[in-house]
C-alpha cells in the first residue's frame, strides 16, 4: 500500500509569527513551505541589513538585539538542513481554493496547499495631514527601514508626527544615528495617555524602556499637538504648522516628515481566503475573526499582526499557537499551549492599554478639509468622499466604486481608515456599519510580463 503523502502546509511571511510557526511544524516532522518578500528571513520588526553591513545587531534592534539574532540563526539554520523551504524574494498575491498565485523572478506560478498559515505583519497606520501627498513624506516605517537597511536618514531635517510606541522608538533611533530630528509631535495627549495606564502596567518593563526613550528624545517630543498643514514648494516638504496642546501656532522649517498612528494589520490574504472580519472598535479597523489559537476556517490560520496586533512577543507566540492548531487538525501531536494562552492574554492586556493611551485620531480624519487629499495613489480628495456619499448612500465600497479612493497602488492600504471616518460623519453612522473596502487580486502590483513567464 502507497504511503499517504505529507501535508502540504506553506507559510506567508518570516517575520516573528511565520519563524516559530515554521519552527514548531520543523519539530512535529513536518516541511513547511515559507513564502516571504524579503530576501532574509526577519521580518519589519527584525529587519535584515544586507552583507556587509557595518551598524551592530544593539544598533539595529536596541534592546531586542537578543531576540533577533536568535529568530535569525533558527530560521537559518532549519533552512540550511533542508528542513522547510524558504521562498524568499517572493509575494503571494492571490489566494484561490487551495492555490496560492506567488510573484517571484519566474513569474507567477501557482502553489497548493492543504494547510495555510498567514503571518502577513502590520504596516503603518497613518492619517491624512493636508500637504501630506508632498514628496519627501513618508511612513514612519519607511524612515525605519531607510535606517536599518541602508544606515541612512531620508531627511537633513526631520519632524516626525502621529502617536503610539513607533513614534518614539523611530525618533530616539534617528537621533543615536546622529540625524536633525527637530520635533517628535504625538497628537495624544497626556491625559489621553495615562488613560492606558492599567493596562500598560501589564508589561511594565516594556513601558519603562518607552518612557526612557521619550527621555532621549527631550525638548523634540510634544504631547497632544493638533496638525494643521504641511507645506512645500516644487521640491518637496518645507516646513509643518501645528498647534501646542496649549494652542500656541507653531511653524517648523524641515525636508522630510515621518507619520504614523500605531498599525494596520495587514488582511488582504486573509480577506482573499474567506476569513471572516469583524469591526474592533479599540482600534478602529477590521480585523479577521479567529479562535484563541489563530484558527479562521476553511484550513486557514493566522497568527502575528495580522490578526491581533500584540507586537514582535505577541506575534512569536500567535506563530507557536497557530502551527500548534495546525498539526492538531491534522491529527498530529502538538505541543501543549497553555503557558503560551496565559502570555497572550498577558500581551493582550497591554495591547488595549496602547490604544487606550494612543488613539487613532477620528476626529481630526473627519474634520479634514474639502481640499486635503485623502488618498495619495489617485489623488481624492475629502470633497471627493463626501461628495459620493450623497450619492452612493454610506457604504465604504459604493463610495470606494464612485470616487475611487482606494482603488491604486495601495489598495486602501494607507487612505482606507480614514476614508472610512469620512462616509461615516457624512451619512451620520458608526464606522462599522459603513463597512471595509473589499480586497481584489493582485494584493500587490503585479507587472502583466509575470504572467506571460514560463513557469
Amino acid at each position: 500500500m502507497s504511503e499517504t503523502p505529507p501535508p502540504r502546509i506553506v507559510i506567508v511571511g518570516a517575520g516573528p509569527a511565520g519563524i516559530r510557526a515554521a519552527a514548531t511544524l520543523v519539530e512535529a516532522g513536518l516541511h513547511p513551505v515559507v513564502i516571504d518578500e524579503a530576501q532574509r528571513a526577519g521580518g519589519q520588526i527584525y529587519r535584515r541589513p544586507p552583507d556587509g553591513f557595518t551598524r551592530t545587531p544593539e544598533q539595529l534592534y536596541g534592546s531586542e538585539a537578543a531576540k533577533a539574532c536568535a529568530l535569525h540563526a533558527l530560521f537559518d539554520r532549519l533552512s540550511a538542513e533542508g528542513r522547510l523551504t524558504h521562498c524568499a524574494g517572493s509575494s503571494v498575491i492571490a489566494v484561490q481554493e487551495g492555490r496560492l498565485h506567488v510573484l517571484g523572478e519566474g513569474g507567477v506560478p501557482v502553489l497548493f496547499h492543504d494547510r495555510l498559515i498567514l503571518a502577513t505583519g502590520a504596516s503603518d497606520r497613518v492619517a491624512p495631514v493636508p500637504g501630506w501627498q508632498s514628496a519627501g513624506v513618508y511612513s514612519l516605517g519607511a524612515a525605519q527601514i531607510a535606517l536599518k537597511a541602508q544606515g541612512v536618514a531620508l531627511g537633513q531635517r526631520i519632524v516626525l508626527i502621529g502617536s503610539g510606541p513607533l513614534l518614539t522608538l523611530v525618533g530616539a533611533q534617528l537621533v543615536k544615528a546622529g540625524a536633525d530630528v527637530a520635533a517628535v509631535l504625538d497628537t495624544s495627549s497626556w491625559r489621553q495617555q495615562m488613560r492606558g495606564f492599567s493596562g500598560l502596567a501589564a508589561r511594565p518593563l516594556v513601558a519603562l524602556r518607552g518612557l526612557a526613550l521619550r527621555a532621549e528624545l527631550g525638548r523634540r517630543y510634544h504631547a497632544g499637538v493638533t496638525l494643521e498643514r504641511i507645506e512645500a514648494d516644487g521640491q518637496g516638504v518645507v516646513a509643518l504648522r501645528w498647534r501646542d496642546a496649549g494652542g500656541r501656532q507653531q511653524h517648523t522649517p524641515c525636508d522630510m516628515i515621518g507619520m504614523g498612528w500605531h498599525l494596520r494589520a495587514e488582511t488582504h490574504l486573509s480577506d482573499l481566503a474567506g476569513c471572516a472580519f469583524t469591526y474592533d472598535e479599540r482600534w478602529r479597523q477590521w480585523l479577521p475573526k479567529t479562535d484563541q489559537m489563530g484558527r479562521a476556517g476553511n484550513g486557514v490560520y493566522l497568527a502575528g499582526d495580522g490578526a491581533r496586533l500584540l507586537g514582535a512577543d505577541g506575534a512569536e507566540i500567535a506563530g507557536r499557537l497557530a502551527a500548534a492548531a495546525c498539526l492538531a487538525d491534522l491529527g498530529f501531536p502538538a505541543p501543549s499551549s497553555a503557558a503560551d494562552l496565559r502570555e497572550l492574554a498577558r500581551l493582550e492586556r497591554f495591547a488595549c492599554g496602547l490604544a487606550s493611551a494612543f488613539p487613532w485620531p477620528a476626529v481630526m480624519a473627519r474634520a479634514l478639509p474639502d481640499d486635503a487629499v485623502v488618498c495619495r495613489c489617485e489623488n481624492v480628495t475629502a470633497r471627493d468622499v463626501r461628495e459620493n456619499v450623497d450619492f452612493g448612500g454610506g457604504e465604504a465600497n459604493r463610495v470606494k466604486s464612485l470616487s475611487r479612493v482606494g482603488m491604486g497602488r495601495c489598495q486602501g492600504r494607507y487612505c482606507q481608515l480614514a476614508a472610512v471616518e469620512l462616509v461615516a460623519a457624512r451619512a451620520g453612522c458608526a464606522p462599522d456599519a459603513v463597512g471595509r473596502f473589499r480586497a481584489q487580486a493582485p494584493v500587490r502590483p503585479t507587472p502583466v510580463g509575470a504572467f506571460l513567464r514560463e513557469h
